[in-house]
């Protein structure tokens, strides 16, 4: 049930983020939000398995920081008819994300 609910706040955060960032869209409502926080969150982890902890979303620098980024756009890639993303667009999705996570963290900690 705690994985559900973090799905649904990760894609609340994405509706926002998309709202407030240019150069960051989320096509589809609320369904291509979700869509989009799961394979975000795929990528997420595929990125902490390969690169170790240190670029996990608890130990944010800017490693951290340069991996989200990179993450979000390639998620445009994966499903492109639902997340459209530039570079910019990905670095303040990025910063935006990370200070919204600082208010209402997506993971329990």
């Amino acid at each position: 049930m705690g994985m559900v609910i973090r799905f649904i706040v990760s894609a609340l955060v994405l509706l926002v983020v998309s709202w407030l960032s240019p150069g960051f869209v989320v096509h589809g409502g609320f369904i291509g939000a979700l869509i989009a926080a799961v394979v975000i969150a795929v990528l997420g982890y595929i990125a902490e398995s390969l690169l170790g902890d240190r670029i996990s979303p608890q130990r944010r620098g800017i490693v951290g920081f340069v991996t989200a980024a990179v993450v979000i756009y390639l998620a445009q890639f994966i499903i492109p008819n639902l997340l459209t993303v530039t570079l910019l667009g990905a670095l303040i999705s990025a910063f935006v994300i990370g200070i919204i996570d600082a208010f209402v963290p997506t993971v329990v900690r």
